[in-house]
């Protein structure tokens, strides 16, 4: 049974606070499933997921609600209230994450959003979170190869791209040479390794579908203006009803492959015109 986390574990007994859960294979330790979080369909004898907390009086207990991260993960979160202890977190269950003082980074403000690691201090044995994200990344050394899929959060807009957190375990940074829909902070994504660089940082990219497309769309406008003598009028500022009626795409498109282009040097932009260089 793992505190902060979500448990497998088994209905054993009823009493009138509610259901006593232990693990199939543990030591005999139960927690308490209390009864507000019971179903009709759940019986002794059942194995059910549940995530395991403290309560406001530090005792371990259960819910089936799900928190926004378990315990070595990071999450955006908003912040609920503050008082002298710190700032205490919205992360889905009855009871606030809170955030020590010395954990944030500058002083948390109510109804503000921020990313957070979620993690067990073994002084208190409580579930706290902290905003000094570099302390629990880039701990190990990366392994990663070339195209391997990994998972990331957003956490940060750079001048160059997006710093992310890669599975929970580094830093990684994607460029805005390789973004091609929108990216939001506090977002979680499925990326791909394009590199890692001998110090240890990662650069990423994201999924090939959005490259795909806007490759595909990228061949048709060069094809276009070789066939119109190296220019055209159109232009990111043209209406999305021509963009579509000549290009068959969404300005959206439109306008994040002229990006694609412009910074591959394979057009010129002017307000007036694209052209080939």
């Amino acid at each position: 049974m793992q505190i902060g986390k979500i448990n497998n574990l088994v209905i054993a007994r009823s009493t009138e606070q509610g259901f006593y859960l232990k693990a199939a294979d543990g030591d005999g330790k139960e927690v308490l499933l209390p009864n507000r979080y019971i179903t009709a369909d759940m019986t002794i004898g059942d194995a059910i997921d549940v995530f395991v907390y403290n309560d406001s009086e530090d005792r371990p207990v259960a819910t089936t609600e799900q928190p926004r991260a378990q315990v070595g993960e990071f999450a955006q979160m908003r912040v609920k209230a503050v008082n002298s202890v710190g700032a205490f977190l919205d992360w889905g269950l009855a009871k606030d994450l809170l955030v020590p003082f010395r954990e944030q980074k500058k002083r948390m403000v109510v109804g503000r959003w921020y990313i957070v690691y979620v993690y067990l201090d073994h002084e208190s044995n409580r579930i706290v979170a902290s905003a000094k994200l570099d302390k629990f990344l880039d701990n190990v050394i990366p392994d990663y190869k070339p195209r391997q899929q990994v998972d990331i959060l957003v956490a940060q807009r750079t001048d160059l791209g997006f710093k992310v957190v890669v599975d929970n375990l580094f830093w990684g940074m994607i460029y805005h040479g390789e973004i091609f829909h929108d990216v939001n902070i506090g977002e979680r994504y499925r990326a791909f390794v394009k590199t890692v660089r001998p110090d240890g940082k990662i650069d990423l990219r994201l999924g090939d579908r959005e490259l795909k497309r806007v490759k595909s769309l990228a061949d048709v406008i060069l094809e276009y203006l070789a066939a119109n003598g190296g220019s055209m009028g159109i232009t990111d500022s043209s209406s999305p009803e021509m963009i579509r009626a000549v290009f068959s795409c969404s300005k959206k498109d439109f306008k994040k492959t002229l990006g694609f282009l412009y910074k591959a040097k394979k057009i010129i932009i002017t307000p007036q015109e694209v052209a080939l260089p």
